[in-house]
């Protein structure tokens, strides 16, 4: 585990920066599913007291990205394919939702959000990728008018954006996903209700197929090389 200090400020209430500091080493891999972390080694990479740390794992405890380890301490929540695809259900119907909403608006999801997404998978970052994604479907919730939609989504997000980087490390997302995105926002612009979310609906079952399945393989594969 090696955690970036670098970036916390000067400060006596480090919760939020700690808080964010793990997540983000959680979703892009460098704390792996069932790796065990203590307060102790946190504090000292990040040089901070451990009175900040513990509040910020359990605040991590509470979102469901660590866990009680067997023995004592804690450790990284593994991925269950299962739980993933529950989540994929509910993000589904919140991203329905505000395709409904946007296209009753008929409102204009910016060119360019689409345009940084094709551009982000040629560029075969992975980061870049996975945030050109977020930040269409973001574009989205916007576009609904319902600020509690994007709330919302952003509590399943975190969760995604680590089932993603964990099942495309290594390879490519499906340039088609952009396809889907542009007919997605062309609906919305049209006014066209049914077919946006119609179209939705299919964009996020394909989504939550490919992922757990690719996920599912993935833990096999792990679990016969371990």
């Amino acid at each position: 585990m090696r955690l970036q200090p670098e970036n916390l400020p000067t400060r006596s209430d480090f919760v939020e920066t700690v808080y964010n500091v793990l997540v983000h080493a959680i979703t892009d891999g460098s704390l792996a599913p069932g790796e065990r972390i203590t307060q102790e080694e946190i504090a000292a990479q990040l040089h901070v007291s451990r009175s900040p740390v513990l509040q910020a794992l359990r605040l991590l405890k509470k979102d469901g990205l660590i866990e009680d380890a067997p023995g004592r301490g804690v450790q990284v929540a593994p991925l269950n394919p299962q739980w993933v695809g529950s989540l994929y259900e509910v993000r589904g119907a919140l991203d329905s939702l505000a395709a409904r909403l946007a296209a009753q608006a008929r409102a204009k999801i910016d060119p360019a959000v689409i345009e940084q997404g094709r551009l982000s998978t040629q560029s075969g970052d992975l980061k870049r990728i996975i945030d050109a994604d977020i930040a269409f479907h973001h574009a989205i919730y916007a576009a609904s008018g319902n600020p509690l939609i994007g709330e919302s989504a952003d509590r399943y997000w975190v969760h995604l954006r680590r089932v993603m980087g964990a099942v495309h490390r290594g390879t490519l997302q499906r340039s088609a996903i952009w396809d889907e995105h542009q007919a997605i926002a062309d609906a919305i612009a049209r006014g066209d209700v049914a077919r946006a979310v119609l179209l939705t609906e299919q964009h996020i079952t394909r989504a939550k197929t490919n992922l757990v399945a690719q996920l599912t393989d993935k833990l096999a594969h792990d679990m016969a090389g371990a």
